[in-house]
Parts: C-alpha cells; sequence; structure tokens
C-alpha cells in the first residue's frame, strides 16, 4: 500500500470512529497523554492543543490530559518514563529517544507541506536595520541557538554552519553562541536586539513577510509577537525531515490506530485545530517510518561522540 493509500485508509478509520454514536473507552487504559514541545510560552501551547484534547476525549472515552514542560527534555523524559502517549517531536528529539531507549515509541505520522514534502529548513535571521545580511556579517557578534534538543534550533545548524567554514565555538568567530531556551525565545531575542541573530524553523514556502507558510516564525507573526517586515533571513539549512508523531510503542494496538487516524484526517474534520497543531498551512499528516530518520539519528550520535 503507497503512502497516499495509507493516509486515506486511516482518514477512513479515523472518520468511522468519529461518526460512532458513542465513544467507548480504549482497552487497557484509564488516560491518555499528550506531550507539547517547547518553543514557545506554555499557555499559547496548550491554547492550540485544546482541540486535540477535545478530539481523544469524544474518541477513546477517557479523561485527556496535556503537558507543556519548559523544555524539549521535559517531553523526551516523559515519553521514556511511560508518563506520556502521545508527542510530535523534533527529528533530533526522536533521535534521543530512539538512542536512549529504541522500544519508547513508533513514529506514525509526519506533517505534509502544501507543496506535498515533508522537509523544513532551519532559517537564520536578522533585524533589518542590524545590516546583518549574511553569516558573513556576524563576526564578533552574538548568535543564538534554541533548545540543544532542537534539530533546526540547534544541531544541523551546529553542523552545517562550521561546515560552511564559520567556528561554532564562542570567541572564534561569532563574539558569543547562546542557547535561548527555544524557537519563540530566540525570534523574541533578535526582535528585541537581545542577540544579533538567530536560527528557528520554517518549510521555506510562501512569502517570508508571513514567516512563511509554516513553523516557528509564521505561529509568532500570527501571534503578533514579531514584525516579519522587520526582519531579514541570512541564512538557510539543507533540507531536514520533519520530526514525527509518535506513539508510546505499549499502548493498545486500537488506540494507535485510532488516534493515527484522528490525526491523519484533522484538516478534513477541523482545519482550524490543523492548523493550530500543525504552525500553520500545511496538507495535513501522512505515514511515516523510523527509516525516514535514520540520517538524523546518525548526526545526533556522532554529534554526541565529539
Amino acid at each position: 500500500m503507497n503512502l497516499v493509500s495509507k493516509f486515506a485508509a486511516l482518514a477512513a478509520v479515523s472518520m468511522l470512529a468519529l461518526n460512532a454514536t458513542s465513544a467507548v473507552a480504549a482497552d487497557n487504559i484509564t488516560e491518555f497523554r499528550i506531550g507539547i514541545l517547547g518553543g514557545e510560552n506554555a499557555s499559547d501551547r496548550l491554547r492550540a492543543y485544546e482541540c486535540l484534547e477535545e478530539k481523544t476525549a469524544d474518541l477513546l472515552g477517557v479523561p485527556v490530559k496535556l503537558f507543556a514542560p519548559a523544555d524539549y527534555n521535559g517531553v523526551i523524559e516523559g515519553l521514556l518514563g511511560g508518563n506520556l502517549d502521545l508527542a510530535w517531536l523534533g527529528a533530533s528529539s526522536y533521535a534521543k529517544v530512539h538512542l536512549t531507549d529504541p522500544e519508547a515509541v513508533d513514529p506514525v505520522l509526519v506533517k505534509v507541506n502544501v507543496d506535498g514534502g515533508y522537509g523544513y529548513y532551519s532559517i537564520g535571521f536578522a533585524r533589518v536595520d542590524s545590516e546583518i545580511n549574511s553569516l558573513d556579517d556576524m563576526k564578533g557578534k552574538v548568535f543564538g541557538f534554541g533548545d540543544p534538543n532542537s534539530t533546526s534550533g540547534y544541531l544541523i545548524p551546529s553542523i552545517a554552519i562550521p561546515q560552511e567554514g564559520y567556528s561554532m565555538k564562542p570567541g572564534e568567530y561569532f563574539g558569543d553562541v547562546v542557547f535561548t531556551g527555544g524557537h519563540e525565545q530566540t525570534i523574541i531575542a533578535v526582535a528585541n536586539g537581545d542577540i544579533d541573530a538567530g536560527v528557528t524553523w520554517a518549510d521555506g514556502l510562501g512569502e517570508w513577510e508571513d514567516g512563511y507558510n509554516s513553523g516557528a516564525l509564521r505561529k509568532a507573526s500570527d501571534a503578533g509577537l514579531v514584525d516579519m517586515t522587520e526582519m531579514r533571513q541570512i541564512w538557510q539549512s539543507p533540507v531536514i525531515p520533519e520530526g514525527p508523531i509518535v506513539l508510546a510503542k505499549n499502548l493498545p494496538e486500537d488506540v494507535k490506530l485510532k488516534m493515527t487516524g484522528l490525526i491523519a484526517s484533522m484538516n478534513s474534520i477541523d482545519p482550524d485545530c490543523a492548523y493550530n497543531i500543525a504552525a500553520g498551512e500545511t496538507k495535513g499528516f501522512m505515514p511515516i517510518t523510523h527509516e525516514a530518520y535514520e540520517n538524523i539519528i546518525a548526526a545526533r550520535k556522532a554529534k554526541n561522540a565529539n
């Protein structure tokens, strides 16, 4: 069965479940716990996922709890400790979970961009009035990463930028290299002039002035946290595979099927909810497997060995 057929099958399963006259509690679970990665303030993250919380409760017939830890590691540890059932991870965060415990989670879905692909980019950016047009203008200036477990906010740029000839060791090229704590924090830090430039994630599609079609810049622009006309892109990574939605491996199979189907069909049943949880405009979610992340896992393993 190809990806399109799998997607259609999952959507059909979800629609049948959602159209049932009454919710019946799934076998062997008494609640369902959803983790939300860091990158923006907790209240905004929880608000974006309220629609998924409600739909999950209706579908599974059990209470649903949302968890929005301060950093990526909170969700990673929640999955590893058996305290979370579902999360949308970045590729690097998935790599950390897999390298720590290959039996913890299964990747099931990935966000699909409006062009049908599932790649995205680490985007370097600075203020327009800083007169920084590229990394060549960053000598002696402060560069910001997001979270150490972020793919686009740390792993990929920390490898790709040195390969282009710019050392990431503080003081060697950049005046300093700092962690801000997450994507939203990086965007605000650059906007406020607290750091000279930083990296975040975007699909690279659509208009810069909108924050592209989806990603952290789009969410920040939608929320009024940043005026994109005051920002300039100064760097872009090679394409990165979008991170997976994962489910705890020990969940009952009927729960896995229902939740996968629910999210796969979200664009059809509730476009606004899909927009919220996908951080912008997308075609929805399609099936994905572990094999899509083997290169990221290898990169993370190599980075940890250095």
